[in-house]
């Protein structure tokens, strides 16, 4: 999922978004990496001026481009209850406490039977996702995937992570057209032309598995689809550079250098993390250029979750304090994988 919105209110990772240069522990409080108030609308990073002028000068570029939108923007649906799971399927420990817990301190580094674990974790998110693809159609309602995701997922005796994360109330993100992340399953039917990001993770024998892709729903305009394609190229550069002792913030670089070769911006406020016996952990991985330090280590897990826009990188909250959509309603697009730095580069754990 992708970091989380944090400490206090949630996590941004895409279940978590944090500032540049700072990682984002359980007991900082959000206040002092975003601008963000519970109840408001806008969510704003404190960045330096030097990145913030970039920023608004990459927003303008591309504002002054856009094409006229034709789409309705989107509306929140109805919310359906939170579907059940069996007593014998075991719970993330943040189920009980119905608080985000925030980035756990120290990276998550595994022997070989972690390593075998977050095989299968990552292996039945994957798989999990690749059905959930195939419902992607006009007509069919985002709770409907909802509805079929969770059901997979405890057949296969897994629970959803991110149901009652922080109490998000579903089990699964579906991500619609402008909405960057962390969007909830409801009544909204899709329509032909639609984009929709679907984020699944499950919880298998203690170790978590995180992955998204963005799908197609029926005839989707050319702009709209290179979108698409350049946010996977996005992931995929990244991950072909992934290996031990390879500094993270190339990771950013690499991103960003290829989403301004297409002209489309990044999403900063929203990172991938370290994943694996707990949802959330180090490092965080910022998807922009960024000069934070650390290096990746052997046996090491962790999510690259890039976002980007076809405008604005401004994100805007919902009152559900969970759907962040973009200011100006432009096309968001986000791709991610679990991955395991091995002695020579990196193994993706999401994927079939």
């Amino acid at each position: 999922m992708v970091g989380a919105l944090y400490g206090e209110s949630k996590l941004f990772s895409s279940f978590l978004g944090v500032g540049a240069n700072h990682f984002l522990h359980s007991r900082l409080p959000v206040h002092q990496v975003f601008a963000y108030n519970p109840g408001g609308k806008h969510v704003s990073m404190q960045l330096s001026r030097t990145l913030s002028g970039l920023a608004n000068l990459f927003n303008r570029r591309n504002l002054d481009e856009m094409q006229n939108m034709n789409r309705k923007r989107l509306r929140p649906g109805k919310v359906s209850p939170p579907r059940p799971v069996p007593d014998n399927i075991p719970r993330p420990p943040y189920v009980k406490s119905k608080r985000p817990p925030g980035i756990a301190s120290g990276p998550e580094i595994h022997d070989e039977k972690g390593i075998e674990c977050m095989r299968a974790s990552g292996r039945l998110a994957a798989q999990v996702l690749e059905y959930a693809g195939t419902l992607v159609k006009p007509g069919i309602m985002t709770d409907d995937i909802d509805k079929a995701v969770h059901q997979m997922i405890i057949d296969n005796g897994a629970y959803p992570s991110p149901l009652g994360y922080g109490g998000f109330p579903k089990s699964v993100c579906t991500s619609v057209n402008e909405c960057i992340c962390h969007g909830i399953p409801d009544s909204r039917v899709l329509e032909d032309g639609d984009i929709i990001n679907i984020d699944v993770t499950v919880y298998l024998n203690g170790y978590h598995g995180d992955t998204s892709t963005t799908f197609f729903c029926g005839d989707v305009d050319d702009e709209a689809r290179k979108l698409v394609r350049v946010t996977r190229e996005c992931l995929d550069k990244a991950i072909s550079i992934c290996a031990p002792g390879v500094e993270f913030k190339k990771i950013g670089k690499i991103i960003h250098d290829h989403a301004d070769k297409h002209r489309f911006g990044v999403v900063r406020q929203f990172v991938g993390h370290g994943v694996g016996r707990v949802f959330h952990a180090d490092p965080v991985i910022l998807h922009f250029r960024n000069n934070d330090g650390g290096r990746m280590v052997s046996n090491q897990t962790f999510t690259i979750e890039p976002m980007l826009t076809m405008g604005s990188i401004n994100p805007v909250m919902w009152d559900d304090n969970w759907t962040v959509v973009t200011e100006d309603g432009s096309l968001s697009a986000q791709f991610e994988h679990t991955i395991l730095i091995t002695d020579d580069g990196a193994e993706i754990l999401t994927q079939c």
